[in-house]
């Protein structure tokens, strides 16, 4: 009887012993699911993540090889038989053009690729600088400056206009008058019988106030019908930051949106480098950083623009 006894005290404590580790057991895995999950959450989303970063390298390398692809169909001597592409579309009866800028430096730092296209074309360029940019007072400087970067670019010395005006000072506090611009482009329009204008869109590529100031007077000549009749306007197309900073990235998004274009070969591009270059006085860090990397060494992109064009922007302004 004892030995029965004791058997059913021990069967009884090891099913007392089981049910405690087994509800023992089933505490802990109440506590350990809240953190199963979170590990299971972030393995997954490291798991996508990882898989959206492989989609987005494979897309920049698709779309950079389709560029350089592109960049080289230009250039190609086959492309002008094959008229798939073109690395130039501007006017093509322009024999005189006159190009508008606020500040020496302009003409290399924004126009390089649009005077280098018309100087192979056989068009002779005016520049007419409206400001001796002498805002960090190296107006001296600057003036010798423009004339050897614009003479690398293949402008006379004879046909560079600088202005040194009380009112036309190189200051983005100081508001350019729309008239006084507008007087001096229309007098060198006529006077020089030009045939193309070209200058800043209304944003100005940099956002300066001095740039936007003579589209503002550019669209006021067209409003009033004062541009002759034989001459057309084309801006200069500002673009966002991505595309500013993307040199030769931004060529299809150039060729499928832009109505008028300049490319440059490799070549021609450290040709417009260099003329920047020789603005010695403005090259600080940032600016080197822009003519390593800008769109406007070698990609220039501009608008046409007339009365009617104006008018609606006016009209939905």
């Amino acid at each position: 009887m004892n030995d029965t006894a004791s058997e059913q005290l021990s069967e009884q404590s090891l099913r007392g012993g089981e049910t405690t580790v087994e509800s023992v057991s089933e505490e802990g895995g109440e506590e350990e699911q809240p953190w199963t999950i979170y590990q299971f959450i972030c393995d997954q989303a490291l798991f996508y993540s990882r898989e959206t970063l492989d989609h987005i390298v494979l897309v920049i390398f698709i779309y950079t090889l389709l560029c350089l692809v592109l960049y080289k169909l230009l250039f190609h001597r086959c492309s002008r038989w094959l008229k798939l592409v073109r690395k130039s579309r501007l006017p093509a009866t322009a024999n005189r053009a006159l190009l508008v800028t606020a500040h020496p430096d302009d003409e290399s730092m924004f126009f390089g690729p649009t005077i280098l296209e018309l100087r192979r074309r056989n068009c002779r360029i005016f520049l007419l600088c409206l400001s001796d940019g002498n805002y960090d007072k190296k107006g001296p400087t600057r003036r010798q400056e423009l004339w050897d970067a614009s003479e690398s670019l293949g402008i006379k010395p004879e046909d560079i206009t600088l202005l040194n005006a009380t009112h036309l000072q190189d200051d983005p506090a100081v508001e350019w008058k729309t008239v006084t611009i507008a007087i001096q482009i229309l007098k060198h329009l006529e006077a020089l019988d030009a045939d193309l204008l070209v200058t800043f869109d209304k944003d100005g590529v940099s956002g300066h106030p001095n740039h936007s100031a003579i589209y503002y007077a550019t669209a006021s000549l067209c409003l009033s019908g004062m541009i002759p009749n034989k001459c057309k306007v084309l801006t200069l197309e500002s673009v966002n930051l991505c595309r500013k900073y993307v040199s030769i990235l931004d060529l299809p998004i150039t060729l499928l949106l832009s109505t008028n274009w300049s490319v440059l070969s490799w070549e021609s591009r450290r040709a417009v480098q260099n003329a920047m270059r020789l603005h010695r006085s403005q090259m600080v860090w940032f600016r080197q950083l822009y003519v390593a990397f800008s769109r406007y060494m070698v990609i220039n992109s501009l608008c046409e623009i007339n009365q009617s064009d104006v008018e609606f922007e006016i009209l939905n302004s």
